[in-house]
């Protein structure tokens, strides 16, 4: 689309992909000093305003609640800062002496950041963090229903980036969304990278557009309870996961699986933590209400309280209700609440082993949440190892709960909203996405060895075939000269077959098509007469006519004759004897021995 011929929205998004990259051409010279002034301020700004733009998102949205998106915006803006702080990311990063490599970072230049509805101002604060922290601009995309609160925290950071000293233009912010005006931004020509969390048709897109993409998959995370495992804790622990935000984490919690004794452990703790536990019939009514006909999640059922959704699914419970447990049998389809809901409703499964309970969190996993997060709770050590070697997943927690976990509130992973599923679900990497992901490394290495040090190649000699290896394919070309000429008129007598492999000498090789030519034609010119008492040639056994011998030929016949044939034995022959062959218009030479020939420059011309 040319430029006058664009929609106001495209116009936007083109306006603001070039301001971000007129701003990182300056921003890119930056120090690391001057770089984590300006990321220090802009976390400054994030703590400051963290309530209210936890209100404006949970107003905007109507997704989750304030005391949890606090916590959210304060883990990207206190927390991610905190843990960055030393990090180095632009210029030198680190000399080796001993290997004389030097480590350079490098930026990469104007980041698309893609943004959810679910998290909309926590997640644009992290974005905007680690992309500066690398030395690069970034370009806001903000869900439809979050365009308000994000542009609104992306214009707090900005003003805070300036003060600190950064160029204008350096956080950009699009004021219309639309999947064309996302399209565009991800395609740009000036976009370098793009850092895509949502649902999984735009991660595919980010990863479809050309560009290098950080996207991420959904989520279905199984919680293992071990009959080693603190009970009280373990249950304590998963309800207040599943209910943190009312269920809008990626990782957050969707089943606890534990081996059937624990069932009347389980049920007790939950009570006690204020967990409804739905009947048969109110299990129904949960599964239809929040999956969709065609099994997706029902968008007006995502972070909203369980009070809510019950009466939304018919029934009533509790006001200090914290989550939905609903007992299920299996896993997949025809268990609908064996999938991720995004809600505060929790699957209970019991099975009648630990590798039972290992096989149904597996499964449940690749049901939906492939790649992304599981947890245990246990206190044998064994068992949580088994667990997290077989599990398929790239952050396996450990007596925690899972949003708090995996997102380094409470361990020691890197802190992150963008938690990549690795190459099983179709991810660039199962890491917690942070600034190390938005560099590149430049290395400046100095000769240290010479080539002969480093790999010992063994000499190479070329060697001729031996006539134990070549003789099936020379018996070949033989018999299609000898054709050649029979259709000429001309009569070979038949060759006597060679003698057998270990007989034959190494330097034995048979004649070639075009020796058996030459000799020939040399034979039927020759001057003087055969012997009387001969019948045929002692080079190639072609019958000798008996009559008188032809008159010797004219002084300019002489000259050398041109073959008819010429394969890459015969050339290789040449080069070993330092003579030429000569061929002339009608003369067949395969590929391979022209261009060989070439090479030595054996072919004569006639």
């Amino acid at each position: 689309m040319q430029p006058e011929q664009e929609s106001p929205a495209l116009h936007d998004v083109r306006t603001k992909v070039e301001k971000a990259y007129a701003a990182w051409l300056k921003y890119r010279h930056f120090t690391q000093e001057r770089i984590d002034a300006v990321v220090e301020a802009m976390a400054a700004a994030g703590r400051e305003h963290a309530r209210r733009l936890a209100e404006m998102a949970v107003e905007e949205t109507g997704y989750g609640n304030v005391k949890d998106k606090i916590a959210k915006n304060l883990l990207n803006a206190d927390l991610l800062p905190r843990k960055m702080r030393g990090m180095r990311t632009v210029g030198v990063l680190r000399e080796l002496p001993s290997e004389k490599v030097i480590e350079v970072g490098m930026p990469m230049g104007v980041v698309a950041a893609i943004l959810p509805t679910t998290n909309p101002t926590s997640t644009a604060i992290y974005k905007i963090l680690i992309s500066l922290k690398a030395g690069n601009t970034v370009v806001l995309s903000p869900h439809p229903r979050a365009r308000r609160c994000t542009c609104e925290t992306a214009d707090l950071l900005y003003q805070a980036a300036l003060k600190a000293g950064a160029p204008e233009d350096v956080i950009q912010c699009l004021t219309e969304s639309s999947v064309e005006v996302t399209h565009a931004l991800m395609k740009h020509r000036r976009t370098a990278v793009i850092l895509s969390t949502g649902g999984a048709g735009i991660v595919r897109a980010a990863y479809s557009s050309g560009k290098p993409a950080f996207g991420v998959g959904p989520g279905n995370v199984p919680v293992l309870i071990d009959t080693s495992a603190d009970v009280p804790d373990a249950v304590k622990r998963v309800v207040e996961g599943k209910a943190f935000d009312y269920g809008t984490v990626c990782s957050s919690e969707q089943a606890i699986v534990a081996e059937r004794s624990l069932r009347a452990a389980i049920l007790d703790e939950l009570r006690a933590q204020k967990a409804f536990l739905c009947n048969e019939s109110q299990r129904a009514a949960l599964a239809k209400l929040l999956v969709t006909p065609d099994f997706k999640i029902n968008p007006d059922c995502v972070g909203q309280p369980p009070q809510k959704l019950a009466r939304m699914a018919g029934f009533e419970v509790p006001p200090g209700t914290s989550i939905l447990a609903v007992e299920i049998e299996g896993v997949g389809k025809e268990h609908p609440l064996s999938m991720e809901k995004l809600s505060p409703v929790l699957a209970l499964l019991w099975t009648d082993t630990f590798q039972a309970a290992m096989d149904a969190c597996d499964a449940i996993l690749h049901f939906g949440g492939l790649g992304h997060t599981c947890v245990i709770f246990a206190r044998d050590e064994a068992r949580i190892r088994e667990f997290g070697l077989r599990m398929p997943a790239h952050r396996v927690l450990v007596n925690t709960a899972a949003p708090h976990g995996s997102t380094g509130i409470t361990t020691n992973v890197f802190p992150s909203m963008t938690l990549g599923c690795g190459a099983m679900a179709g991810n660039i990497t199962g890491d917690n996405v942070g600034p190390q992901h938005l560099m590149g490394i430049k290395r400046i290495a100095y000769a240290v060895r010479e080539a002969h040090e480093a790999i010992q190649i063994p000499e190479y000699v070329e060697e001729a075939v031996p006539a134990v290896a070549a003789s099936a394919d020379r018996r070949v070309l033989i018999e299609a000269v000898e054709r050649y000429l029979a259709q000429r008129g001309i009569r070979l007598e038949p060759q006597q077959a060679p003698g057998p492999p270990a007989a034959a000498p190494r330097a034995a090789i048979l004649p070639s098509p075009a020796d058996i030519v030459d000799r020939f034609l040399a034979g039927r010119s020759a001057r003087q007469a055969p012997a009387a008492d001969a019948s045929t040639c002692s080079v190639c056994a072609v019958p000798q006519p008996q009559a008188s011998p032809p008159p010797s030929p004219p002084p300019e016949e002489k000259r050398p004759q041109a073959v008819e044939f010429v394969c890459e034995e015969d050339v290789r022959a040449a080069i070993r004897q330092n003579r030429k062959i000569h061929i002339g218009p009608k003369t067949i030479v395969t590929p391979a021995a022209r261009d060989l020939a070439a090479q030595h420059d054996v072919l004569v011309g006639m």
